[in-house]
């Protein structure tokens, strides 16, 4: 078994055992796709003014972008094995230009769930281009993420800022640092 299908399957079963006997439902279960966009697109527009206001820098970049992935909410959950998934939109001049899923497994020291907000910055039309056209990308395999810096001023530094994709993770307390999106798996969903 390669490793791309056992980190699929290990984030599947993973978020199965985590979210079995969840009686909520979200927005993103909709059964309307209308309302599943506009519930998704709501919840991006939410999580960018967030990223704008809590990390300096982040808009300049962002307006730099040719597009821009945001997840609102990624959940990781898990007891030794565990996974993560999230649903989002890829943002190109303002507008959401398809939405996408994200997955990825873990195994380790772990146990219970967090949630937080990712984004991807594509800087360049040649990594967009390649993202967009895939059946599924896979960062560190497809391409590298530059992972923004959260230092104290959690500005992006000019070499950072020239990466062909910058990524930032926010969680509850601000910007998450010494993370790598190796491994995570990107994939457009028809809605």
């Amino acid at each position: 078994m390669d490793k791309r299908r056992f980190l699929s399957l290990a984030a599947g079963a993973a978020l199965v055992g985590a979210t079995t006997g969840c009686s909520t439902t979200s927005p993103s279960a909709s059964s309307d796709p209308a309302a599943r966009r506009r519930g998704i697109d709501a919840k991006v527009d939410e999580a960018l003014g967030k990223l704008f206001d809590q990390v300096p820098g982040s808009k300049e970049l962002a307006s730099k972008a040719k597009g821009i992935l945001v997840f609102p909410s990624v959940v990781s959950a898990g007891f030794v094995v565990g996974g993560s998934y999230g649903e989002g939109a890829l943002r190109k001049h303002g507008t959401s230009a398809g939405y996408y899923s994200t997955s990825a497994a873990s195994v380790g020291l772990l146990a219970g769930a967090q949630s937080r907000s990712v984004y991807l910055l594509f800087m360049n039309d040649e990594v967009l281009n390649k993202f967009e056209t895939s059946k599924g990308w896979t960062a560190g395999v497809d391409a590298t993420v530059t992972v923004a810096d959260a230092s104290a001023t959690a500005a992006v530094d000019t070499k950072t800022g020239q990466k062909p994709i910058v990524g930032y993770v926010l969680a509850v307390g601000g910007l998450m640092a010494n993370l790598s999106f190796d491994g995570t798996k990107f994939t457009k969903i028809d809605i």
